[in-house]
């Protein structure tokens, strides 16, 4: 699955949910873009995005995505708080479908 990992999370996540190709906002030069330009540039090209911006249901519509959403919850973006939620994570993105969306964590 191509998966989209937003800038708010920290890039060493992406080799953590292997087998699925991750691609990373900062990686693509994304960073700094607005939701509404972030979401367009990723219909088409992924098939998830995974984020802690907790305004971004709320911003824009996800049930219109052409992907699904993973929302993030925990204590902070940092790679040991989300070391232990990585496997909800990975179940989801298992089962995820276009608008969808999906919270993990905490």
């Amino acid at each position: 699955m191509r998966v989209l990992l937003d800038e708010n999370l920290p890039v060493e996540l992406a080799h953590l949910l292997a087998p699925h190709k991750v691609d990373t906002v900062t990686g693509l030069g994304w960073k700094g873009i607005n939701n509404g330009e972030l979401l367009r540039r990723a219909a088409g090209a992924f098939e998830a995005l995974i984020t802690m911006d907790h305004n971004l249901e709320h911003q824009q519509p996800i049930a219109k995505q052409p992907f699904g959403v993973i929302l993030v919850r925990a204590a902070s973006n940092r790679i040991a708080d989300l070391l232990p939620i990585i496997p909800a994570i990975l179940e989801v993105l298992e089962v995820i479908k276009p608008g969808k969306l999906h919270r993990v964590g905490t």
